[in-house]
């Protein structure tokens, strides 16, 4: 999968499975492998550290991503730091997510933020 910053997100047509009541939901996957594979496949540093925590840097140096498990804050339950500086670099803002979260649906997070061709909501 591609995505660049001029691909804006589109959500699906159609569903691929008949029902919601059908379909299996996404539980586990913590693991930073899916969030790492799509953001080097998007020219992302991508660098692990001695204590098994995974840093990843926009290509712009902009958006910080930050698998944390061995770090203070992954014991007060967040494993997962985003943040996103605004042009003059002080932080614009913040995401974190918990060990709960699958990795997954960090990496679909990320994938929207990717795909979004500006930094301006459509609606403003």
């Amino acid at each position: 999968m591609t995505l660049t910053a001029t691909t804006p997100f589109q959500a699906p047509t159609t569903l691929p499975f008949a029902a919601l009541g059908e379909r299996e939901w996404l539980l586990s996957c913590h693991c930073a492998g899916p969030v790492t594979d799509l953001l080097k496949d998007q020219g992302w540093d991508v660098v692990s550290d001695l204590d098994s925590n995974v840093h990843c840097s926009s290509p712009d140096h902009r958006v910080y991503v930050g698998f944390l498990p061995e770090s203070p804050a992954a014991a007060r339950g967040e494993l997962w730091h985003i943040t996103v500086k605004g042009t003059g670099g002080t932080a614009a803002w913040h995401q974190s997510f918990g060990p709960n979260t699958p990795a997954h649906a960090v990496a679909g997070f990320l994938a929207a933020l990717i795909s979004s061709p500006s930094r301006y909501c459509t609606c403003i």
